[in-house]
């Protein structure tokens, strides 16, 4: 927070300059005050304006003292304290460090646990359409309870807003049904492997779409992250062209989202929670139609008692889950981008796909081989080396 002071200061000829002035400052809790001077300084006056209930000890001393009698280092500090006249310290960094750190731990274990839901409930029931249709369901309703309860204070918006949002909503919806339709064709794994080369997409995009240019550091971080893409899809042992291709238009639709979300939310002043809750209800709205359309009631209704026949009643515990951790991880996600810097949000997106690829691995015992592993590991780390060449 800023604040203004202002000093004025007139100086009397024929006085000496040997003297020191000592300032001394009334009650703090005072909106305004004035500064006591010695008698050798009787033309000196100074006054501060403060636009707050927050008050100021003192600014800085008139040029003629700083330049003579006082070295810069011992000028006076700046304070600023509360009505009641309790100090407001900076938040330690230890302290911010902490709060990103839990941020970073809450969204790759929310995005880990949907991650596992998802893939158990397309296993059982492999309707990707209707999946990923209840997920932005259950958001969207998460979300209308909690404005309605006035848990979550909702935003305020019109209609330049929603229009600005729907082209950032109908790639991101295209980039959710396509994710999930990947998943469930092809490994957890597989899916994050190919979906680590998204930074590849963004540039080429960016680069022949838009006309952008980067640094030649960050075109030479794209060797590694489709070296590592083409590695791990070569040898991967289930691999299916629907699940490849599925995450290879994910990648696609969530670049464009991105590029839609800078350009149509300038100037917008919408929380990261609230704006993804509307993203969410758009989508929701978009998607619809065209499950209906794709899959339908009566294959649903089928595949769903074949499921509940086999699975028994855990089936609907997984789906529910899937739902509200898929909007929860992305919630977090979204609100993480309000406290840290796009760079450090990369670069936990990065570590997010690690912990998901490792826990699917081990909790599907999905088989891998070791030119698998090594593929993923170049085409990650190439995604990190991109968001420092990037930065």
């Amino acid at each position: 927070m800023i604040y203004s002071a202002r000093n004025t200061v007139t100086l009397s000829s024929g006085k000496s300059d040997l003297f020191r002035p000592k300032l001394f400052l009334p009650n703090i809790r005072s909106r305004s005050f004035s500064v006591s001077k010695p008698q050798h300084f009787q033309k000196m006056s100074i006054s501060c304006s403060l636009q707050r209930p927050l008050h100021i000890s003192a600014s800085s001393e008139p040029r003629f003292f700083r330049a003579i009698e006082k070295p810069a280092e011992e000028r006076l500090k700046v304070d600023a304290v509360e009505g009641e006249g309790s100090f407001v310290p900076e938040q330690p960094k230890s302290a911010q460090r902490l709060k990103i750190g839990l941020y970073f731990a809450t969204w790759w274990a929310l995005n880990v646990v949907f991650n596992i839901y998802n893939k158990k409930v397309l296993n059982a029931f492999p309707y990707p359409w209707l999946t990923s249709t209840l997920s932005l369901a259950a958001g969207s309703l998460m979300m209308l309870i909690s404005w309605g309860i006035r848990i979550v204070e909702p935003p305020k918006t019109d209609l330049d807003f929603w229009k600005a949002l729907a082209p950032v909503a109908i790639a991101h919806t295209i980039g959710h049904v396509a994710a999930t339709v990947s998943m469930s064709k092809v490994a957890v794994s597989f899916t994050h492997i190919i979906k680590s080369g998204e930074p590849a997409f963004s540039v080429l995009v960016s680069r022949f779409l838009l006309g952008d240019t980067f640094p030649t550091s960050v075109y030479l971080s794209l060797i590694p992250i489709i070296g590592g893409c083409s590695l791990a899809a070569l040898t991967e042992l289930n691999f299916n062209m629907i699940g490849f291709m599925g995450a290879m238009i994910s990648n696609i639709a969530f670049v464009f989202r991105n590029i839609f979300s800078k350009k149509g939310m300038t100037g917008k002043s919408v929380s990261g929670m609230n704006y993804y809750a509307c993203l969410s209800m758009l989508s929701l709205l978009i998607l619809t139609p065209f499950a209906l359309a794709v899959e339908g009631p009566a294959m649903w209704a089928a595949g769903w008692k074949e499921a509940i026949s086999t699975i028994g009643p855990n089936f609907i515990w997984w789906v529910a889950a899937q739902s509200v951790f898929y909007h929860l991880y992305n919630q977090v996600s979204y609100m993480s981008l309000d406290q840290i810097s796009p760079l450090t949000f990369s670069i936990g997106n990065t570590m997010k796909r690690v912990s998901v690829i490792v826990s699917s691995i081990i909790i599907f015992s999905t088989p891998v081989q070791p030119i698998n592993c090594l593929g993923a590991a170049i085409a990650i780390l190439g995604t990190f080396i991109y968001s420092q060449a990037k930065a």
